[in-house]
């Protein structure tokens, strides 16, 4: 014979009340939801996968930036996780001059049905940043001092594909000055950033 519902499991209206820690009833915290993912909404789901990033880590010490950084784009090196996180891939790789590519999403996405600054902010500063290490010599690597973005055009997924592209203003013996220029294949720009990068040399 089942259980019968006690005071505390019953609503004004006379229903059973669903208990989250109950077995079998409805609301149980342990059963996944079923949404279809196809309909306006509902929920939907991403899976991506990284690869070790201690290997590229450890091939940054020995190689020349321009040299290690080709090598990331070839796919000779992995990515950086953040690359897979965001979606984001290098597509040109020169001295002083790198290019990263990605398509916006609704992953990207910030509460109010925009891309999020911080995917602004993320591609300047690896842009800026890759810039400067495609300039530095064997042993030696950088770090980033500041970054400052104008957010210029709001960003959707009908956007379509952009690109950010960094160079290098100024590379001294301690310290470097990169810009980074977020457009799309028109050429209309969505972000500006510039970037101060300390350098260590061996």
């Amino acid at each position: 014979m089942g259980q019968l519902p006690g005071p505390r499991d019953v609503l004004p209206d006379g229903r059973p009340q669903a208990r989250p820690d109950h077995p079998g009833r409805p609301g149980r915290r342990d059963q996944p939801d079923q949404l279809d993912e196809h309909q306006p909404g509902q929920q939907r789901r991403r899976s991506y996968r990284w690869q070790d990033p201690a290997v590229s880590a450890d091939a940054a010490g020995t190689m020349a930036g321009l040299d290690f950084l080709r090598a990331i784009a070839d796919g000779t090196l992995p990515a950086a996780p953040i690359a897979r996180t965001l979606g984001f891939d290098v597509v040109s790789v020169d001295p002083g001059r790198v290019v990263f590519e990605f398509t916006p999403a609704e992953y990207h996405y910030n509460p109010i049905g925009s891309v999020h600054g911080g995917v602004y902010a993320t591609m300047c500063d690896s842009a800026c940043g890759c810039a400067v290490h495609s300039l530095l010599p064997a042993g030696a690597y950088y770090t980033s001092q500041d970054l400052t973005v104008k957010f210029l055009r709001a960003i959707t997924a009908s956007t379509g594909p952009l690109r950010c592209e960094g160079t290098v203003i100024h590379l001294g013996s301690r310290t470097a000055l990169a810009q980074a220029s977020l457009s799309d294949a028109s050429g209309k720009q969505y972000a500006y950033a510039t970037s101060s990068c300390l350098i260590f040399r061996p």
